[in-house]
């Protein structure tokens, strides 16, 4: 069994999908979607297409991304609805592709774990300015009802220590003159940029903020720290701890991501960030490490980071976001951090066979 077939995962799909949301607005509409195969975009497109099945909603929906042998195995159970279309194309060159008249336009490529900020610091800055910038050039061409750019937890820096959780409006402190600043900084630049095109080119676009997110279509390769003990957990490891794990962040398992995601898409403000957070999922990393050793029945160990991975790694001690804004929204977490873990492994289990984990979208 493939995890997207697992019965907790389809459970996931159907609850983002039956959600209360005005779905009418992509009715027999079009969207297009960058990093369509990553951690977010996987899951987002499995609710687009449950939408589309259970509930006749007729969204025709466009995959851009560079491996179509993995968007293959990924979607093959949609590959040959008519509602369905994988692009190859690289976005950091612009699209020519002869397309219909594209409505939304969401942009979620990115590189988001540290080990590739550190390996690829070009590719991280690239795709969050230059791959957005094509995204927004196309939206301007084809007249776009909505963009969404997501953005990240990383842009408010380091906490000054004159608060709690962060606002949309925080904004703390980052060393550009770093390695790791490239992911933050372009995320911050790439906000930018969607206020100068809202601003110069009249688009209409929202920017959900995601914090630290995880879940059963994390990559195989993903090398943030849930990532890592998730992994081991499936794998019956011991938990790898490489820190004195007192860093307290905030995380989102992918169905509230999503579901949060589609609340801003379809009913924030333009020219609003949002942040897509709840504090029943915040915790210590420590802790974190701790639930994840109980899920799989065993131990927390200490290790210290390699030189690749302590490059990549966030130097914010604390990184905590308010979720007000998108509450009011309308927007409800249903998964605290145990839970979501908890049915994260249990979710990838399905797919450890023979002591080979075969998960998650980097298949």
């Amino acid at each position: 069994m493939r995890f997207f077939e697992h019965e907790h995962y389809l459970e996931d799909v159907r609850l983002v999908s039956d959600q209360l949301l005005p779905w009418e607005k992509l009715q027999n509409r079009s969207v297009l979607i960058s990093g369509g195969t990553g951690l977010i975009g996987s899951f987002l497109v499995d609710v687009l297409m449950n939408r589309n099945m259970d509930h006749m909603m007729s969204c025709r929906i466009y995959i851009l991304g560079r491996d179509e042998k993995k968007a293959k195995r990924r979607f093959d159970h949609y590959w040959h609805d008519e509602r369905f279309r994988f692009i190859a194309h690289d976005i950091n060159r612009p699209l020519i592709e002869e397309l219909e008249k594209i409505d939304y336009v969401i942009h979620l490529a990115s590189n988001t774990h540290p080990v590739k900020y550190a390996s690829d610091p070009i590719g991280t800055i690239a795709a969050n300015i230059t791959g957005l910038q094509n995204m927004l050039g196309f939206a301007s061409q084809h007249q776009a009802v909505r963009v969404a750019f997501a953005s990240s937890n990383e842009v408010y820096g380091e906490n000054r220590g004159d608060t709690e959780l962060f606002e949309e409006g925080y904004c703390g402190y980052i060393n550009p003159n770093t390695l790791r600043a490239g992911y933050p900084e372009s995320k911050r630049c790439g906000e930018a940029l969607c206020q100068a095109y809202i601003h110069q080119k009249h688009l209409d676009i929202v920017i959900p903020r995601f914090t630290r997110s995880y879940g059963p279509t994390m990559l195989r390769d993903d090398t943030k720290a849930i990532s890592q003990f998730i992994r081991n957990a499936v794998n019956g490891k011991d938990i790898v701890l490489k820190s004195e794990g007192y860093q307290h962040y905030s995380y989102t398992y992918v169905a509230d991501a999503v579901s949060g995601f589609l609340w801003i898409l379809l009913c924030g403000k333009n020219g609003e960030a949002y942040n897509i957070a709840d504090s029943a999922s915040d915790i210590m990393l420590k802790d974190l490490a701790a639930i994840a050793a109980e899920s799989a029945g065993k131990k927390v160990v200490f290790e210290i980071p390699d030189a690749a991975e302590a490059k990549g790694y966030s130097t914010a001690t604390k990184a905590r976001l308010d979720g007000a804004k998108l509450r009011e929204l309308g927007w409800k977490a249903r998964y605290d951090i145990k839970t979501g873990v908890k049915r994260t492994i249990d979710i990838l289990k399905c797919e450890n066979r023979n002591g080979q984990v075969l998960y998650g979208t980097g298949l």
